[in-house]
């Protein structure tokens, strides 16, 4: 029997995130979400269970509520790598959870590593 999509999404997110809690000692995560409408990210210390930072598509002060794109996740991921320096936060495991490589994850990542965080 084939497996759904969301049975697929399941199994990449928990191979990513068991993949990550082996080398995550150090380094806070960069976790990433990604519905229909909007991208959102955080930066999270697994170690105290805190979130030092966070983007969001949805921010007003972004200026762009209600876009769902690619330069739309750009923004996001440059705004997420100065709130990271802001945190005092340089390095960073970058978690996509099940969302595959590509388009928008993309994006948000590289804006990230051109802004200055470490991925």
């Amino acid at each position: 029997m084939a497996n759904s999509k969301r049975d697929l999404f399941l199994k990449r997110r928990q191979r990513v995130r068991s993949k990550l809690r082996k080398v995550n000692a150090d380094r806070p995560r960069l976790s990433v979400h990604r519905s229909n409408k909007n991208i959102s990210v955080q930066l999270i210390d697994d170690v105290n269970g805190v979130t030092l930072a966070s983007a969001s598509s949805l921010e007003k002060d972004l200026g762009i509520v209600g876009k769902n794109n690619v330069e739309a996740a750009a923004k996001v991921g440059a705004a997420i790598a100065e709130r990271a320096k802001k945190a005092g936060v340089s390095e960073a495991y970058f978690d996509r959870g099940g969302f595959l490589f590509h388009g928008k994850v993309k994006a948000l990542a590289d804006a990230a590593r051109d802004a200055g965080l470490k991925i």
